[in-house]
């Protein structure tokens, strides 16, 4: 039963991905200008320069081949050069996606640590003032735009208070070799004496842009946890516990919990995807060096091998995080299993 689960999704995993490199390969073609130019990045080239992309491309075969060609391309690594800079496509994403992941890393922590608390704490005083106070401002935080809060914090905090800084990863004063991308786990891997005040400064360009990205998720998670909680306290189980003499914290933390959290570990998954691309909003307000505020600059600029290139990485993650998601979700919970048999 469960091999048969992971293949179903495994078969549904391959055909998004199918169908997203179909989509991607016919952006070439769909964008203005040289479909050989928009895959390959080159431009301006000569007769012989010309044929020789044309053969690498398969441009002289029929699109079925073109399309086999351009897979065999995306697994190597060869997504064509950028407008812009010249540079690899792939090379660009593998240097600034780990900052996009970093940034959503952080702010799937801080919308666990405050989101799922918080809908226990409201399911189990429901229709009280705390259940009150949450909702009211979870309701706030969700109705609020993502760059709208992150002009208010900018305005607040750092232009009027000055406790942070408006946009950027890391001061001009400290150099930091990247070996991971992680600007956290560098500054730890890397070897000089300023490191604790290096490490002080990329919280400060942290605070904000992880605030307003976990905005989102964090309200989301609230309202979840909230009505999984409150579901599974109705059960008869908890009833009968209930009438047992069992109090409030008990009935929580000993038989409420286990199961409230099943479907919230299923919703942690499906909200870290949708930080990725929240990311790329807060990217371009802070300055943040991801392949979001990449991606966005390539689009003004028309750099259109990037974008294909930004939109295929992007694409690609979403999928597979939503799809390990799923899966982890099926291993704590073998009913789900059941109730998705014979379903895609």
């Amino acid at each position: 039963m469960i091999l048969d689960y992971i293949m179903r999704r495994l078969g549904l995993l391959l055909f998004m991905m199918v169908t997203l490199s179909v989509f991607t390969f016919s952006l070439s073609y769909l964008f203005p200008g040289d479909p050989l130019s928009n895959l390959s990045g080159i431009t301006n080239t000569s007769f012989s320069q010309t044929s020789e992309l044309q053969d690498k491309y398969q441009f002289n075969d029929n699109y079925l081949m073109q399309y086999f060609a351009f897979l065999g391309r995306i697994l190597q690594g060869d997504w064509g050069l950028s407008f812009a800079s010249g540079d690899s496509v792939f090379s660009h994403i593998i240097d600034l996606f780990p900052a996009t992941l970093e940034l959503s890393i952080y702010a799937l922590v801080i919308s666990v640590t405050f989101g799922v608390p918080a809908g226990i704490i409201a399911a189990a005083y429901q229709k009280s003032w705390p259940d009150k106070l949450i909702n009211s401002t979870t309701l706030i935080g969700y109705s609020m735009p993502v760059f709208w809060l992150a002009l208010l914090l900018i305005m607040v905090f750092s232009l009027q208070l000055g406790w942070f800084p408006m946009s950027g990863r890391m001061g001009l004063l400290y150099e930091i070799p990247s070996q991971t991308g992680f600007i956290l786990l560098d500054i730890a891997l890397a070897d000089f004496p300023y490191s604790g005040m290096a490490m002080l400064d990329a919280l400060h360009h942290l605070t904000l842009p992880t605030i307003v990205l976990a905005m989102y998720p964090t309200t989301v998670l609230v309202r979840f946890t909230r009505d999984s909680m409150l579901n599974v306290l109705e059960q008869s189980y908890i009833k009968t516990a209930r009438a047992k003499g069992l109090n409030r914290a008990q009935l929580i933390m000993h038989h409420a919990l286990r199961n409230a959290l099943l479907p919230v570990i299923k919703q942690i998954g499906l909200q870290f995807s949708t930080l990725i691309t929240l990311a790329m909003i807060t990217e371009v307000i802070f300055s943040w060096p991801g392949v979001g505020r990449w991606l966005i600059d390539s689009i003004y600029q028309r750099d259109y091998p990037a974008i294909q290139g930004g939109l295929l990485a992007v694409s690609m993650f979403v999928i597979l995080a939503t799809i390990v998601a799923e899966l982890t979700y099926t291993l704590f919970d073998p009913l789900s299993r059941n109730q998705a048999h014979g379903k895609v």
